[in-house]
């Protein structure tokens, strides 16, 4: 049983939980990720470290209530605990001193881009975030995003923070900028994205055209996350890999990111029955 010391609504249905796992958070580093079960009939479910701390033994994680699992999980409160967590999993993030990253951050990818900027910006990097939300509302995190990165972009779908933009559109700006100043020792020589794949996507084809080196943490469906059951199959460079023990983070211009979307969509039907009857059975919203 994993001791739960706090959770926290961050945004609508976007907490922060804080877990006491010491040998857990020793081995952790930007770009892991654990499984977790809420109870012994829980769903295991993957989610990306957002912070740990060695000395405490803490690992923080942020959850987005969509579904039934998460539901569970997002109902819990401190002084209860997880069943299960499983981890660190996945290869650990490139942390490389390339001179400038640029890092897009879409919705809940806010949490695991902050411990990559910190790595970077620890490394020695220029490290630049775009945080981009639907709204005011759903940000989190800013002044934690701030206080590792040189330089701070905020957009929101609809204006109400920030500059009224998607993702991509910053993104292409500093890239334009990027080429006159590419020879210097801190041009922007890597992009990471993360958050729902469609951006993930659009973030991908804005720097295609400029040769930057570009990566991409994906979420895919996972199982047991040790490369056994294959659920989290991908295409990359026209390979066959395996999110949970090849990735997370993959050269994003090599990803067949059609498929990787399509496959996203494989049990809506079923996780929308799971949670109907979740909902009525509990009287949840």
């Amino acid at each position: 049983m994993i001791p739960i010391l706090k959770v926290e609504e961050l945004a609508p249905r976007i907490f922060e939980m804080t877990v006491l796992n010491k040998q857990l958070a020793k081995k952790a580093r930007a770009g892991h990720f654990v499984i977790v079960m809420s109870d012994d009939q829980g769903e295991r479910i993957p989610l990306t470290v957002a912070d740990y701390d060695q000395e405490a033994g803490t690992i923080t994680l942020v959850i987005m209530a969509i579904g039934t699992s998460t539901q569970k999980l997002t109902h819990k409160k401190a002084g209860d605990s997880l069943f299960a967590m499983i981890g660190p999993l996945g290869k650990a993030s490139e942390i490389d001193q390339f001179g400038s990253v640029v890092l897009v951050a879409g919705g809940v990818g806010t949490a695991p881009i902050y411990p990559i900027a910190r790595s970077l910006k620890e490394a020695g990097n220029r490290v630049i975030v775009i945080q981009g939300a639907r709204s005011k509302e759903l940000l989190f995190w800013k002044e934690k995003i701030a206080s590792v990165a040189d330089q701070h972009i905020i957009t929101t779908d609809d204006g109400s923070e920030g500059r009224k933009a998607l993702v991509t559109e910053p993104l292409r700006e500093l890239l334009e900028a990027n080429i006159a100043r590419k020879e210097e020792a801190d041009a922007i020589r890597c992009v990471y994205t993360i958050g729902p794949a469609i951006m993930m996507k659009f973030c991908t084809e804005t720097a295609r055209p400029f040769g930057v080196k570009t990566i991409a943490s994906l979420n895919s469906i996972m199982i047991d996350g040790t490369g056994m059951c294959g659920g989290c199959r991908v295409r990359v460079g026209g390979e066959t890999k395996f999110t949970c023990v090849d990735g997370p983070e993959f050269d994003a211009l090599a990803i067949d990111w059609d498929i990787a979307l399509s496959r996203q969509k494989t049990y809506c039907d079923a996780e929308k029955c799971s949670l109907d009857r979740y909902v009525k059975e509990h009287n949840r919203d």
